[in-house]
């Protein structure tokens, strides 16, 4: 008899009257909420306006919803196109299947589309929005509990994740390796903070940082998984994809240290380096006292010539005439 698991939902839908919300969309809704409303604060904090982050993250999101589509799709083909299978289930995304790299990538995309739009630099705008969409990937990694999917293997542990009976799945008690990466995700996005705070790390190396973290923990946790995946000389794809993807996200850190050393004064037209503003960065506000005194300085009226100084004057011109 186990003392202790995990139990799984009895259904992946929530019900709201006559109308049935997918858990697996709801948690991804509110990842992109609470990614939109810190990056925000994290935007502002930096010198940008308010409402830009979300101005781009409509871009952004559509975007990178289609590729984490397409990527599970392409890498998990024989889900929809095999012999039995129906294709359409392809588009039937609320039941789960996104792929974070096709995500992250073609969010991209969408993001530079945004910012060019805005005129703003896209490595500021991503070192901002860095941990905000890990804590939005630790909120959305829980749509893969209501769907009772993405799985480790069997264990025994208190708090092992209890599977029931389904399609492609065995009831049992197994890793909760959902658990696990929304945990890492949560760790990451703390990690940014504060190296953020710490190295005022500018030019695209918070977002480079969070990567390199997402990926150290992708790898491990994807090893544990069960569920069917192609291979490459043992390893699972997401592996392989994971060690590449940090590397060159470790090299991107430490080169573009040397090229570009310090963080953006500026982030967006029409607005003050306001770096040293107080907020979610961690810094000090230095740079807005000094900001204010140049404005006082600048309110001051300039110092006109002396008026008895330039009446004498006046009469000594007269009385040579």
């Amino acid at each position: 008899m186990e003392l202790a698991y995990i139990p799984s939902p009895s259904s992946g839908a929530i019900q709201l009257g006559p109308l049935p919300l997918r858990g697996y969309a709801l948690c991804i809704i509110i990842g992109v909420f609470v990614a939109v409303w810190y990056g925000n604060k994290r935007w502002i904090a930096r010198g940008g306006k308010a409402g830009t982050v979300a101005d781009i993250a409509v871009w952004a999101v559509p975007f990178g919803l289609i590729g984490g589509r397409l990527y599970h799709v392409i890498t998990d083909y024989q889900l929809y196109f095999s012999e039995g299978q129906d294709w359409v289930d392809a588009f039937k995304i609320w039941e789960g299947g996104l792929g974070i790299w096709g995500a992250i990538s073609f969010g991209a995309v969408g993001a530079w589309i945004g910012c060019r739009r805005r005129g703003i630099p896209l490595p500021a705008w991503a070192d901002a929005l860095a941990p905000a969409i890990a804590f939005a990937q630790a909120i959305g990694r829980w749509g893969n509990w209501f769907n009772q999917e993405l799985y480790g293997r069997p264990t025994d542990l208190p708090w092992a994740l209890e599977i029931s009976e389904g399609p492609n799945r065995e009831a049992g008690l197994y890793h909760p390796t959902f658990l696990y990466e929304s945990l890492w995700c949560v760790g990451v996005a703390l990690l940014v903070i504060w190296a953020d705070r710490r190295f005022r790390m500018g030019h695209g190396r918070a977002f480079a940082l969070y990567v390199a973290g997402y990926c150290a923990g992708r790898g491990w946790i994807e090893y544990m998984r069960v569920d069917e995946a192609h291979e490459i000389l043992g390893l699972r794809l997401n592996v392989w994809t994971s060690i590449v993807v940090f590397v060159l996200a470790v090299v991107y850190i430490v080169v573009s240290a040397r090229l570009r050393p310090g963080r953006e004064e500026i982030v967006e037209p029409g607005q003050p380096g306001s770096d040293g503003a107080d907020g979610a960065d961690g810094t000090d506000g230095e740079s807005a006292d000094a900001s204010d005194e140049g404005a006082d300085a600048e309110a001051k009226p300039a110092a006109g010539p002396d008026p008895d100084k330039s009446a004498g004057s006046a009469a000594a011109s007269a009385d040579k005439a």
